[in-house]
């Protein structure tokens, strides 16, 4: 039954993306090309809703039990009005803001899903106490924004969205988080039939609708997933999301250090940098997909290790974004920290 309702969700999301197109067309949820636009003619946006319609589907034919679904099903008819009225109407950032948090507050209230406390390493234990529902708040908007801020090019986030889906509950699975995987699996299912048409060249972009449902869906099934344990489990849906995450950070890191607005739109992101230093379009996709797969794997050897390896292999993640970061100018040219100390102490090594 499971594998049919999977087939099903991907089946109906392929044949029903086209009418979302046409929709889109109809009442004018259209992207129009500008300088900050990869694409070069007008698109229709709404790709979303077939995503949306087809995991709608399988969670009504699955029909999961978890007391926390109905809020999670709550928080997804707030974020995708909030995405279906930005695709239309192009809402101002705060009010985007605002729905994000409604949809955040229904999960984290209702649903009571909270992080309260982390068991570190050596027996020491994090208490959130009254941090933990806006800990929990801010994980949720700030995946939910990291997910629609590399939606910049055809079949990025949704490809990403997937790897990490497939993570996400491949590692459930592993953990005996069944529901964790039966959703995330039923979400898989209907973004992988929307990426056939979202893929490069696209011909439907999944526009606010898909991104934020697909950010909300992976960071409330991350905290289902990994909440409440060790340290160790719960970075796992950190290093899943390093992509997105660490684009996000770099983003604001930038507008910190050039002394702009945390809101300002920029054409300086991940994709935006492969592209410029002379990746195609299809390259760079397939490029950040390898690096989301990549992450994905060494989840997966992060969860079997012990602390002392997690702890060094947690320091080499982050060196590693950080190179790749100042190689190809996330935060900016004049922005290489690491890089100048590396050629630093090169430099004095030949000349011994």
């Amino acid at each position: 039954m499971f594998l049919f309702t999977l087939i099903l969700c991907f089946i109906v999301s392929v044949i029903i993306t086209p009418l979302v197109k046409k929709f889109a067309f109809f009442i004018g949820a259209t992207d129009r090309p500008n300088q900050r636009k990869v694409h070069q003619s007008i698109m229709p946006r709404l790709g979303g809703l077939a995503i949306i319609i087809s995991f709608m589907l399988g969670i009504f034919l699955m029909r999961p039990e978890n007391p926390s679904l109905l809020p999670i099903l709550i928080g997804c008819l707030i974020i995708t009005v909030t995405g279906f009225l930005d695709d239309m109407l192009e809402l101002p950032a705060k009010y985007k803001l605002i729905g994000q948090l409604a949809a955040a507050c229904v999960v984290v209230f209702w649903g009571n899903l909270q992080v309260a406390f982390i068991n570190l390493p050596f027996g020491a234990q994090l208490q959130f106490g009254l941090l933990s529902i806006p800990f929990t708040i801010i994980w949720i908007v700030g995946i939910t924004n990291a997910i629609n801020l590399i939606d910049g090019l055809d079949g990025l986030a949704a490809g990403v969205s997937s790897i990490a889906l497939i993570s996400i509950s491949g590692m459930a699975i592993i953990q005996g988080y069944f529901i964790v995987a039966t959703i995330g699996l039923i979400v898989l299912a209907s973004t992988l039939g929307f990426l056939i048409y979202n893929f490069h060249p696209a011909s439907i972009f999944m526009g606010d609708t898909g991104a934020l449902f697909l950010g909300f869906m992976i960071s409330v099934l991350s905290l289902m997933g990994f909440k409440n344990v060790t340290f160790i489990s719960f970075v796992i849906p950190v290093i899943i999301l390093a992509v997105p995450i660490s684009d996000t950070f770099f983003a604001i890191l930038r507008r910190i250090i050039h002394k702009k607005p945390l809101g300002a739109p920029d054409k300086q992101h991940l994709h935006h940098c492969m592209l410029r230093i002379g990746f195609s379009h299809r390259q760079t996709v397939l490029l950040i997909y390898a690096m989301s797969a990549f992450f994905g794997l060494v989840a997966v050897i992060y969860s079997q290790a012990r602390i002392g390896g997690a702890l060094v292999l947690i320091a080499l993640i982050i060196l590693f974004i950080e190179i790749i970061a100042e190689k190809i100018g996330l935060v900016g040219r004049d922005y290489r920290p690491i890089l100048n100390i590396l050629q630093t102490l090169k430099t004095s090594t030949a000349k011994k």
